[in-house]
């Protein structure tokens, strides 16, 4: 089974993930901050990583740069689930080497559209 790590710290926004992914046949781990998220990436290894932005002690922006400095997390593709439309924002993303940004509110069936893009289902 494949897993995804949810880095949110919004606790219905992690329920309602947990649900829909464990419903399209992933195994769902969180991590409510991303120092939290970061600890869990390194030693879970998942498939996938979906992260906020807007979280306490490390954001989204740190998590991403963290990941993708590290040898055994940077290739694990990132997807960002955010409310902002910035484009300085996705520049920014795209740029620590973010794989996508996804905007809130989205459809879940496209978000697992695009997971399974990045790591089949």
């Amino acid at each position: 089974m494949k897993k995804i790590l949810y880095v949110e710290d919004e606790t219905d926004q992690v329920l309602m993930m947990e649900t829909r992914l464990s419903a399209s046949g992933y195994e769902c781990l969180t991590a409510a901050d991303g120092e939290q998220g970061y600890q869990i990436a390194c030693a879970r290894n998942p498939d996938l990583i979906i992260l906020d932005l807007l979280m306490p002690k490390m954001n989204g922006y740190e998590l991403a740069y963290s990941l993708k400095q590290n040898e055994a997390t940077k290739n694990i593709p990132v997807i960002v689930v955010t409310a902002s439309g910035a484009k300085a924002l996705e520049k920014k993303c795209l740029d620590l080497g973010v794989n996508e940004i996804i905007h809130k509110p989205y459809r879940s069936d496209y978000l697992t559209e695009r997971i399974a893009h990045y790591i089949g289902s």
